[in-house]
C-alpha cells in the first residue's frame, strides 16, 4: 500500500520532500489570503469529487456477502447483469437496452488479481476499467486486445514481482478500482448466449490462479448498505467528513502524475491526501472549506450539462470523457451524471435534446429522423438510439421497445437512406419495424449509441441529423 510521508505536529500538516526538512515545533506557515483561500477550498473540493464518489459506490456496491443480479459482489468478485432494465428499474438514469452488464470492483493492494477472457465468439465485448479517480487506464476487449481469449493481470501501483507465461501485466495506477464490462446482446432471445460468455470470464488472486481450483472469496465491504444512491450519499456529507473520508481513501490510491500542481495549492492550506485531520485544521480553512461545498457542487452539475459540442439539436461530448488529465471540473461533472463512461475510442453518446425547430421533445408530437446512406452511424461495434422519459428512464410503451438499432430488422428506403419513427402511436403497419415509441405523455429525450464509432465522430466530421417535427403538429 502506498501511503504519503508527512510530518504531524498539532494544527500542522506538511509534506516530506527529499532533500527537505522541518521542524516539528515550526510555527504553522501563514495562509493565503482569504479569497485565495476560498478558490482553493472550492477547487480541492472538484479535485476530490470523483474519489469520494467512487469509494461510496464502492461501499454500497461490495457490501453483500455473495454476487447478485443488480450488479452487487464482493471486491475481487464480477456481478453480471442477466437481462435487460425495464420501466420499472430506477436504479440508474439513463440505463443501456443494448449490452448486459459485468461489474467488478478490484482491491490489488495485496496481491495482484489474474483474470481471463474467454472468446466471445466474435460479439462485441468492452471491459474498461477504471482506477479510484474515475480514469480509464486499460479498455480490454473487441476493438483493443481482438476476440481471442485474453488474460491479464491487474497489478498494484508498486507491484513488480513474477507472472506466469501468458500473462500480460496490467498496471493500475491506484490500488482500487472498477471494471463496468458490457457484453453486446441481441435481445431477450440472446441472453443465454450472453450468460454463458459471463459465467465463463474467470477471476482469482494470483496465489490461486495456476491451481485452477475455487478462489477464495472476496470481502465484502462492511459498510452498511444505504437507500440513497451514491451521489447523494455524497451531498450529504458536511465538509470534515467529505475531506477525511478522501484522505482515508487516498492512501491506498495515490495521486496522478499531473496533480502535483493543484497538491502544491491544497498544501497551502493544509490538505494533504492521506494526512487530512480536519480537528488540525484551521477554523478559516474549515469554514472555507464548509462554504465551498455549494458553489463546487453547483459547478459539477453545471458543466456537465453544457459539456460537448451542440449539433443539429444533439449534445455530444468529445473530449474531457473517460480520460481527464488536470481537467478536474470536467472530470467530477462526468462522474457525478454519468459514473464508468467510456473514452470516446469505445463509445460516443450523442444526446438529443430539441428537434430541427429548437424545441424539446414532446409526446404530443410526432418525429422522424432521416439518415441519408452515408450518414446511417458510423460505427464498427453497433449502433442504436433510446429513449427516455421525464425521469430519465424507460417509458412504458405498447411494443416494450425502449431502443432501437442496427441489430433490429429494420426497413431501409430505396435508396439505401433510413427513417425512424419517433411518436406515441404507431407510424403504421408498414413502418412499425423503425417505431421507437414516445411516452404516454410528457417529454422525453433520445441517446445515440455509437460503440466503437469509426474516424469521422471522433473528428466531428459526421453528426447526427435533426429530428424532424411532422407537419401541422
Amino acid at each position: 500500500m502506498r501511503t504519503w510521508p508527512i510530518l504531524s505536529a498539532p494544527g500542522v500538516l506538511g509534506l516530506l520532500l527529499v532533500g527537505t526538512c522541518a521542524r516539528a515545533d515550526s510555527a504553522p506557515p501563514a495562509l493565503p489570503p482569504s479569497d485565495e483561500v476560498r478558490e482553493i477550498a472550492a477547487d480541492a473540493y472538484i479535485y476530490a469529487y470523483p474519489l469520494v464518489l467512487m469509494e461510496l459506490t464502492r461501499r454500497q456496491t461490495t457490501s453483500v456477502a455473495e454476487a447478485t443480479t443488480a450488479l452487487a459482489a464482493p471486491v475481487n468478485r464480477f456481478a453480471h447483469l442477466e437481462a435487460f432494465p425495464d420501466p420499472r428499474f430506477t436504479a440508474v438514469v439513463r440505463p443501456n437496452a443494448d449490452t448486459l452488464y459485468s461489474s467488478l470492483w478490484f482491491d490489488v493492494t495485496a496481491e495482484p488479481l489474474v483474470i481471463g477472457i474467454p472468446n466471445p465468439e466474435g460479439r462485441y465485448v468492452l471491459l474498461p476499467i477504471l482506477d479510484m479517480w474515475t480514469e480509464v487506464f486499460a479498455s480490454p476487449g473487441s476493438r483493443t486486445t481482438g476476440n481471442a481469449p485474453h488474460t491479464f493481470a491487474l497489478v498494484g501501483p508498486d507491484w513488480n514481482g513474477t507472472l506466469p507465461e501468458g500473462v500480460q501485466r496490467v498496471r493500475s495506477p491506484t490500488g482500487m478500482g472498477w471494471i463496468i464490462g458490457r457484453t453486446r446482446t441481441d435481445g431477450p432471445a440472446d441472453y443465454a448466449a450472453v450468460h454463458r460468455f459471463q459465467r465463463a470470464i474467470r477471476v482469482a488472486p494470483l496465489s490461486a490462479w495456476e491451481g485452477g481450483g475455487t478462489p477464495p472469496p472476496g470481502p465484502a465491504s462492511p459498510a452498511p448498505r444505504s437507500d440513497k444512491p451514491p451521489v447523494e450519499q455524497v451531498e450529504d456529507l458536511e465538509a470534515p467528513a467529505f475531506f477525511a473520508l478522501f484522505s482515508e481513501v487516498a492512501k491506498a490510491n495515490p495521486p496522478h502524475a499531473v496533480d502535483h500542481p493543484i497538491l502544491d495549492r491544497m498544501r497551502r492550506i493544509g490538505l494533504v491526501p492521506g494526512a487530512i485531520d480536519p480537528r488540525s485544521l484551521r477554523p478559516e480553512v474549515l469554514q472555507a472549506l464548509a462554504e465551498a461545498k455549494a458553489p463546487a457542487l453547483a459547478r459539477i452539475k453545471g458543466v456537465f450539462r453544457t459539456a460537448g459540442r451542440f449539433v443539429n439539436g444533439w449534445r455530444t461530448n468529445y473530449t474531457a470523457i473517460g480520460t481527464y488529465g488536470a481537467d478536474y471540473v470536467h472530470r467530477a461533472g462526468v462522474a457525478y451524471a454519468g459514473l464508468g463512461a467510456n473514452t470516446i475510442e469505445d463509445a460516443v453518446y450523442p444526446t438529443g435534446l430539441v428537434d430541427a425547430d429548437g424545441r424539446p421533445f414532446d409526446s404530443d408530437r410526432r418525429y422522424t429522423i432521416h439518415f441519408e446512406k452515408g450518414e446511417i452511424p458510423p460505427a464498427r461495434g453497433f449502433w442504436s438510439l433510446t429513449l427516455y422519459d421525464a425521469r430519465q428512464l424507460f417509458a412504458q410503451n405498447p411494443i416494450d421497445r425502449y431502443a432501437i438499432g442496427d441489430r433490429d430488422r429494420l426497413t431501409y428506403n430505396p435508396d439505401g437512406s433510413l427513417d425512424l419513427h419517433v411518436q406515441r402511436e404507431s407510424p403504421g403497419a408498414g413502418k412499425e419495424a423503425n417505431w421507437l415509441p414516445a411516452p404516454a405523455a410528457g417529454p422525453f429525450t433520445l441517446n445515440l449509441r455509437l460503440y466503437w464509432p469509426r474516424p469521422e465522430v471522433l473528428d466531428g466530421s459526421w453528426n447526427p441529423p435533426a429530428a424532424k417535427a411532422a407537419d401541422g403538429m
